[in-house]
């Protein structure tokens, strides 16, 4: 009989690869031979391989994406069972009643390959270390990550839940922090960045009491996910300017940085949004300064990012 074939299925079920660590090889069930009285051989039974929304099947020596498993339930063929081969009985002729030889089966398919796990959010929160990432996630969604005063804390991404209003919400990624030299693997690089591809748009948070100006804080961010992937340069993007609260000479960092993205004469309070009417996605759909602490344009924040998803729809 043939042998079976292997599948890689969507579960959100299963929520990490941890199954696969150290597995050398998996195979899916050999055909079985046939019997006597002309009995086919039977089946191989096929190997369903179960793995979370996210994960990306890549050729093990050339990286090379053979497989992207997106979405709940989505099954893909992966690799074909061999072919059985011919019985005995096939060869049967008038002078050659009872023949002692049989056509053997094909091999079937066989390929080395790693899995990676990219997290799927709506917003992915990029910056560098200690910039109030973790705080902000806890305080709009039920995610409850590690929060302390030095850079690192957070070592893996995270994912919480934003309720907007009763009706509407939408999931948030804390990737931890960027650094740069991230996309040549610096700090721990492209492990962090890999899961920003996953998120529909994307929040950069400057913090407007680091040492570091908006301005290099931002081009330093957008140079690093630019040259991690191409496609993150066009993704729709928002700005957050964290710990208001604690800032010096607000206005006069606000009114500046404005103007480096070439949005000066911003009129109003201190926030500035695009009219949805003449969205340019090379600019930010906003910026606001913020305050995790104190509250500070958190709700204005949350229905902002909102109204930017709904454009993506």
């Amino acid at each position: 009989g043939d042998g079976g074939d292997v599948y890689f299925v969507a579960d959100n079920n299963t929520h990490t690869l941890a199954a696969y660590k150290g597995k050398k090889a998996m195979r899916a069930q050999n055909g079985e031979a046939g019997t006597g009285r002309r009995m086919h051989g039977k089946r191989g039974e096929h190997l369903d391989l179960i793995v979370p929304p996210g994960t990306a099947v890549l050729d093990a020596q050339t990286g090379e994406l053979l497989c992207d498993l997106t979405s709940e339930g989505q099954r893909e063929l992966f690799l074909k069972g061999g072919k059985g081969g011919l019985g005995n009985v096939h060869f049967k002729s008038s002078i050659n009643q009872a023949p002692e030889y049989a056509q053997k089966g094909l091999e079937g398919e066989t390929r080395e390959v790693r899995l990676e796990l990219k997290l799927i959010a709506d917003v992915g929160l990029v910056g560098f270390p200690n910039v109030g990432k973790s705080t902000l996630i806890s305080t709009v969604s039920n995610a409850k990550p590690q929060i302390a005063n030095y850079e690192f804390t957070t070592l893996t991404p995270k994912l919480g839940l934003v309720e907007v209003d009763e009706y509407s919400g939408f999931v948030m990624a804390d990737i931890p922090g960027i650094i740069e030299g991230a996309s040549e693997g610096r700090g721990l690089g492209v492990q962090f960045l890999k899961h920003v591809e996953r998120t529909k748009i994307l929040l950069f948070m400057l913090d407007l009491a680091n040492y570091r100006g908006l301005e290099d804080q931002f081009d330093a961010l957008r140079a690093e996910t630019a040259k991690f992937s191409g496609e993150l340069t066009k993704r729709d993007y928002a700005i957050a300017l964290t710990r208001a609260d604690a800032a010096e000479n607000l206005r006069e960092k606000f009114d500046a940085f404005l103007s480096h993205l070439g949005l000066a004469g911003a009129a109003g309070e201190m926030k500035f949004k695009q009219d949805i009417y003449e969205f340019d996605a090379a600019k930010p759909f906003f910026v606001m300064p913020i305050s995790s602490a104190t509250g500070q344009n958190i709700n204005e924040l949350k229905f902002n990012l909102l109204e930017l998803l709904k454009k993506e729809l």
